[in-house]
């Protein structure tokens, strides 16, 4: 019986070891990640242990191996005598010895790989970093305790490495398709909500897209001319309400400063008219480069504290004028625009009416195209019939692309204005 129990506490022991290997192996940085920051110094000890492995492994190996050579000198002998007993009831013949021992290394064998190696690394693979943290104390003893043999077979391993010029540890990255993947892991298997989606998503297409596929245009600015008198400025108030208001004389290239709607109404409750002084006008204009990201003009905005800003080209002529709004509507999309705002309208199952002004990456997540040609050189979709045709394109003129047909409906002057996006397969 001493022998059986000899054979009970090696599986055991060898399941504890091979667990320890699959958990810390399997274990994700970044929920141990977390674990940390709530102050799991065991977390801690396990991220340590998956940085430099070298050593860890070698003892598990050391320790597998001296386990299956001692379990099968002593499981011969615990199993063999009591198989050849009750062998030995219906079968007395000159192979009784040989087919009791060759029973008894199956059976053996049998038990190690259920009860030592299969069901505990299952078991480490569903819950790799409860199981890690659990173990990681006994794995760093057994490893001190076994420092002459662990520094032999690591440094060899080591050399072997260098020699075949392999790093010796894993750089663990995590890439842009790394997240990407699991996104849409979490959205496939109900994880992730369909905003949540959708919001982080967005978060990737900051460094993609620039100030221009946010901004109100130049054409659509709603601007005052200093020289207005009280009814004109009033019914632009009324027609337009926004908060702040660009002041020019005579035209945009004349910009002068800006006035706060605000002030504009404190004159009006005053019982005053509704003129610009040069008292409102404030001169302080924050500006940004066209040239910039969504991402890079949010962390402007962070650290100037500006509530808008006028946009200008290369030749430092405006282009546009962007708000800390229009940035938040480009990360959040659909999650905070209004009905009334919708730049893509789905007509049936086969077709969409766009609006010229639409970027080109928002119409490729609903279109399910994976990126339009060369578009670096463009932002919206009016852009990319203006780059492909290489002129300004014309009412109901239309090019193919993707399984599309991208047909103008409205121009308006050099401007287009709607595009109407046709499935070709559902036409033909």
């Amino acid at each position: 019986m001493s022998d059986l129990l000899i054979i009970i506490i090696l599986i055991l022991i060898s399941a504890l070891f091979a667990m320890s290997e699959i958990a810390i192996a399997a274990s994700r940085k970044i929920k141990l990640r977390v674990m940390v920051d709530e102050g799991s110094s065991k977390a801690q000890a396990v991220l340590a242990l998956q940085e430099q492995p070298g050593a860890f492994f070698a003892m598990i190996q050391i320790a597998l191996n001296a386990i299956a050579i001692l379990g099968g000198i002593v499981g011969e002998q615990a199993l063999s005598p009591y198989i050849e007993q009750i062998l030995g009831m219906i079968y007395q013949g000159p192979l009784l010895s040989q087919i009791s021992f060759l029973i008894s290394f199956l059976s053996i064998t049998s038990l190690f790989i259920l009860f030592a190696d299969l069901l505990p690394k299952r078991l480490a693979m569903i819950m790799p970093e409860a199981v890690a943290v659990n173990v990681v104390s006994i794995m760093r003893w057994v490893t001190f305790a076994l420092t002459p043999f662990v520094v032999f077979f690591n440094g060899i391993t080591n050399l072997i490495l260098r020699a075949f010029k392999v790093p010796a540890e894993r750089e663990d990255i995590v890439t842009t398709e790394d997240i990407v993947a699991m996104m849409d892991a979490g959205a496939e298997y109900g994880s992730l909500q369909q905003q949540e989606y959708e919001l982080i998503g967005n978060v990737f297409d900051l460094e993609a897209r620039f100030l221009s596929s946010v901004m109100t245009p130049r054409d659509q600015i709603v601007y005052f001319d200093v020289k207005a008198d009280a009814q004109e400025v009033a019914t632009k108030i009324i027609e337009h309400p926004h908060n702040h208001f660009l002041v020019c004389d005579g035209n945009l290239d004349k910009l002068i400063g800006s006035v706060e709607s605000k002030d504009i109404l404190r004159k009006v409750l005053k019982g005053q008219s509704a003129e610009i002084d040069n008292e409102l006008i404030s001169q302080d204009i924050f500006y940004l480069p066209e040239t910039l990201s969504l991402s890079e003009a949010l962390n402007t905005f962070k650290k100037a504290a500006e509530p808008f800003a006028v946009v200008v080209n290369e030749y430092a002529l405006m282009v546009g004028i962007v708000t800390v709004k229009d940035l938040m509507k480009g990360f959040m999309g659909d999650l905070i625009s209004h009905q009334g705002e919708e730049l893509i309208i789905q007509r049936d199952n086969s077709s969409w009416l766009v609006d010229g002004l639409t970027p080109v990456v928002e119409l490729a997540k609903v279109l399910e195209i994976e990126e339009f040609p060369e578009q670096s050189h463009y932002e919206t979709v009016a852009g990319f019939l203006i780059y492909t045709m290489k002129r300004l394109p014309k009412r109901a003129e239309f090019i193919n692309f993707g399984g599309y047909k991208f047909e103008v409906v409205d121009v308006e002057g050099v401007k287009v204005e709607q595009l109407l996006v046709t499935r070709i397969s559902d036409t033909v």
